[in-house]
Formats: C-alpha cells, sequence, structure tokens
C-alpha cells in the first residue's frame, strides 16, 4: 500500500486549483496510469472511474477556490501546500499514516516542500517529494489524473454558466477574449477570475483605458 498527491490548476487564472491524493496497492491501480498531461481527456475520464470504483483503491480530493487564492495573506506555495495536506486529509489521514506516499512537488526546493506537508499534517507520515514525480510514480500519475479531471470539471461548470472560457489559462486566447469581454459588459471581473493575477489586472487596465479614450 502506498499513496501519491499531485495538484491541477496552479497556474491558471479562472477556477480552483485541485489536489488529490490516491491510496492503493499498486497492483490495484489501472493500467497505462500515467502523468495527465500525457493523456486524453477521454483517456482521463476513464482512469478517473476505475480508481474510484475500484474497491481497493482510496481517492482523496482538495479544492482551493478562488477566494482563497487571492487572499493576500497567503501565496499559492503555502496554498500548494496546503492543498496537498487537505488531499491526504480527505483520503483518511491515518489510512496515509500507515503507508509511504510520494508527492509532486509544488516547489522548487523538493525537500522542503515535503516537510512543509508533513508539519501540517501534523507529523508522523512516510512521505517524500520530487519533482516531475507524476512521471516517475504510479501513485503520484494517478493522482495528477484525478486532479485534472476535477479541475476540467471545475472549468466545464464555468462554461455552462458562462459560455466559452477556453481552458482557464493566461496563454489560452479564448480565455483572454472571455474576461476582456465580461468586464467590457459589467464592468467587473467574473468570481471565477483570480483578480490577484496578472491578466486579470491587465484586463481590468485595459478596460479603464478604454473608457478613458471613449470619454
Amino acid at each position: 500500500m502506498h499513496f501519491g498527491v499531485d495538484e491541477a490548476g496552479k497556474g491558471p487564472v479562472l477556477g480552483p486549483m485541485v489536489a488529490a491524493c490516491v491510496v492503493a496497492p499498486t497492483d490495484a491501480l489501472p493500467g497505462g496510469v500515467d502523468d495527465s498531461k500525457r493523456l486524453s481527456p477521454g483517456r482521463r475520464e476513464s482512469l478517473d472511474a476505475a480508481l474510484r470504483d475500484h474497491p481497493a483503491v482510496t481517492v482523496g480530493v482538495a479544492r482551493i477556490p478562488v477566494a482563497r487564492i487571492d487572499d493576500p495573506g497567503t501565496d499559492m506555495n503555502s496554498l500548494t501546500v496546503a492543498a496537498h495536506a487537505e488531499a491526504v486529509r480527505d483520503a483518511g489521514l491515518d489510512r496515509c499514516r500507515a503507508c509511504p506516499g510520494v508527492l509532486d512537488a509544488g516547489d522548487v526546493d523538493a525537500e522542503r516542500f515535503g516537510r512543509r506537508v508533513v508539519s501540517s499534517l501534523g507529523g508522523g507520515v512516510d512521505l517524500r517529494a520530487e519533482h516531475r514525480a507524476d512521471a516517475a510514480y504510479p501513485h503520484v500519475a494517478a493522482a495528477s489524473v484525478v486532479a485534472k479531471v476535477e479541475r476540467d470539471a471545475a472549468v466545464a461548470r464555468l462554461a455552462a454558466t458562462h459560455g466559452e472560457v477556453g481552458s482557464g489559462y493566461p496563454s489560452d486566447p479564448t480565455t483572454r477574449t472571455f474576461l476582456r469581454e465580461y468586464v467590457r459588459e459589467h464592468g467587473t471581473l467574473p468570481e471565477c477570475a483570480r483578480a490577484s493575477w496578472k491578466t486579470c489586472e491587465d484586463v481590468l487596465a485595459a478596460a479603464e483605458q478604454s473608457s478613458l479614450d471613449a470619454f
């Protein structure tokens, strides 16, 4: 029995960050589990369903909402630590204390990231953090799949409410267009936008300049 933890949605300008923890015997993981970025959406969804349906697999999920991300009293490194710890708790902290785990490090200093997660859990957890762990450890890859599916579902809900919003990443032209049009129509950012992100600051500044030019 081992566990792995990973997150999705650390960098987007829209929607939550999601972390997942998968606890399982290695032979209970579905075949073909891999870093979620290497898999098609359909494959991720089928693997997510297989993980959740297997009686020997436990899945924990943590969601960090936009309001928490925009809180000036925190930062993304601390929130990523919190997300990993909350996902472990959701999977069952006692269960995770009984087996070793690996985290996909969310900090340039992987050892520091691991120490901070252990501290957040109150100690007593055998885990380590490594960069690119989702490509090297099947339990972390499984967690990356669950986190990505959860994150994609959150973006799909936004699209159902607002229309096409793109992937939510700042580099996505569709996402930037959505933000510009929303601000133009409503005069403010949508609640799903991370207002503290530079992308949002740029959109608001451009809208203000456009209003000044029109005046």
